[in-house]
C-alpha cells in the first residue's frame, strides 16, 4: 500500500497529484489601488530596475483553472527560506 506524497506550505496541505503547477513570483502593483499582478523573479532581477512597486513576493500554487492558492512573504529572504522548506519536503517524499 503506498501513502499519498503531500507537502505543506504554511497550514495548508496539498498533494502531490493534485498540483497542477507550484511557482514563486513577485507581486508588482499595477494601476489604481491594491490591484497587481504577478512577474517572475528573473524579470525582477533583470529588467524591472526598480521601475515597479513591489507588493509582496508569493509562492503559488495551482490546483486547476478555478482553485489557486497564494502564500504572500513581504521580503525575498523570507519566500526563498519558504522555497527551501518545500524544496526539503519533495526530497523527502
Amino acid at each position: 500500500m503506498s501513502s499519498t506524497k503531500e507537502i505543506r506550505i504554511e497550514d495548508k496541505i496539498f498533494k502531490l497529484k493534485d498540483i497542477k503547477q507550484l511557482y514563486p513570483a513577485v507581486l508588482v502593483k499595477v494601476g489604481q489601488g491594491d490591484e497587481t499582478t504577478e512577474m517572475s523573479l528573473e524579470w525582477i532581477d533583470i529588467e524591472s530596475k526598480g521601475r515597479v512597486e513591489i507588493a509582496g513576493y508569493g509562492l503559488f500554487v495551482r490546483i486547476s483553472d478555478e482553485e489557486k492558492h497564494q502564500f504572500i512573504y513581504e521580503s525575498r529572504a523570507l519566500l526563498d527560506e519558504k522555497i527551501s522548506e518545500v524544496a526539503k519536503q519533495f526530497n523527502s517524499n
